[in-house]
């Protein structure tokens, strides 16, 4: 089993991922969010020991020179919430960045759009929200692809992790059901939920 804990705050909340095992950590570039990351804050990111950890850049629509200004050498992986190609993915890749692609999810039909970036290293299967922790349409989850390639985001928390993972998703991403305050993640929600993750593999 998979999980990637979104919004994080690079000073405050990343050695409590790395040691609980976390395997992505998504900080966010997209001003328009609570959990907008402070472009001056990056540099402390490298200060970190990932151990098994994975740093993910968490963007919209990310122009050649913001990549290779902030993004290359911080980070493992770039996540794609916009309008991008496969062919902007391949591009992408190319300077040695992993991609995370985004596929917005209202209705069964979009699901199959995944198949239109194979190139992608993972496919993240998000509501249309955009942060706004709307729920996953739960007649859908059945409806994904399974394996480890592709992730679930939308509303899952430690109460409905394990039925979601009973329909054979094992690929979590979470964000805002980690925080008491909008863009603020709470360190014993993060514990608990990972404690629960635990008590399903074993």
């Amino acid at each position: 089993m998979k999980i990637k804990i979104c919004g994080l705050n690079p000073t405050k909340d990343v050695q409590l991922c790395i040691d609980l095992k976390v395997n992505y950590l998504g900080f966010v570039f997209y001003e328009k969010s609570p959990r907008n990351v402070n472009i001056s804050e990056i540099s402390v990111l490298s200060s970190y020991d990932k151990r098994l950890s994975s740093f993910v850049a968490v963007t919209v629509n990310p122009t050649d020179e913001f990549i290779k200004k902030n993004i290359i050498g911080n980070f493992d992986f770039i996540q794609l919430h916009g309008s991008e190609t496969k062919e902007r993915v391949a591009d992408i890749k190319s300077t040695g960045l992993k991609v995370i692609k985004a596929i917005k999810v209202k209705e069964e039909k979009d699901i199959g759009k995944y198949r239109e970036f194979d190139n992608a290293d993972i496919i993240l299967f998000d509501t249309p929200g955009m942060e706004k922790s709307f729920e996953f349409p739960k007649d859908l989850i059945t409806k994904l692809p399974n394996g480890t390639k592709y992730a679930l985001a939308g509303s899952i928390s430690e109460n409905n992790v394990e039925n979601i993972n009973k329909l054979g998703l094992n690929f979590f991403d979470l964000s805002s059901s980690l925080e008491s305050q909008l863009g603020n993640k709470n360190h014993d929600k993060i514990k608990s939920f990972i404690n629960k993750i635990n008590e399903i593999k074993n």
